[in-house]
Order: structure tokens, then C-alpha cells, then sequence
């Protein structure tokens, strides 16, 4: 598994390298150490773990093949939910 590299370049504009990461599979252990889960486009037609934590669905483009201003798209829409996330888990 590898990052696309557009997306590698769209974090990089904002001064964060993650070129050295990779994708990584959920695991029952991630999922037992948590107080809320995010999925993006885990849809119905794919294996999602089961899990009794709270869990919201982000409904966003594959940024995969995605040419580098879909990517930016796609990276500042990320940002936007988390900034709500984290304002709404501080209630």
C-alpha cells in the first residue's frame, strides 16, 4: 500500500510531511482504545469492524488518482471536520 502522491504534496503545502506513513488496516485493538471513530467512505459495500464506539461517517472522494486540486479539495474539507469535531467534543 502507498499515499498517493498528490495527496503526499497537498500536506506538504501545509507543513506536514507524511511521506514516510502508510495506509493502515483497522484493527479490534485501535478500535477498543477509543472514544469516537471517523470512517471516510467506508460504504456499505465494504467490511467496516464492528465496533460500540461512537462512530461518525464522512462521505468524501477517494483522494486516489485525484489530480492535485481535487486532492486540496478534498484536504481542506478533512480540515473543516475535524476543526467541528473538535469543538464539538470540548461540549
Amino acid at each position: 500500500m502507498h499515499l498517493d502522491r498528490n495527496v503526499v504534496a497537498a500536506m506538504k503545502e501545509l507543513g506536514i510531511d507524511i511521506s514516510a506513513q502508510r495506509p493502515k488496516m483497522l484493527t479490534r485493538e485501535m478500535l477498543d482504545s477509543t472514544d469516537t471513530v471517523v470512517s471516510m467512505g467506508c460504504g456499505a459495500d465494504q467490511a467496516c469492524p464492528i465496533t460500540l464506539t461512537s462512530a461518525d461517517e464522512w462521505a468524501l472522494d477517494d483522494p486516489e488518482g485525484k489530480s492535485i486540486e481535487e486532492v486540496r479539495e478534498i484536504r481542506d474539507q478533512i480540515e473543516g471536520k475535524v476543526r467541528r469535531l473538535i469543538l464539538d467534543l470540548r461540549v
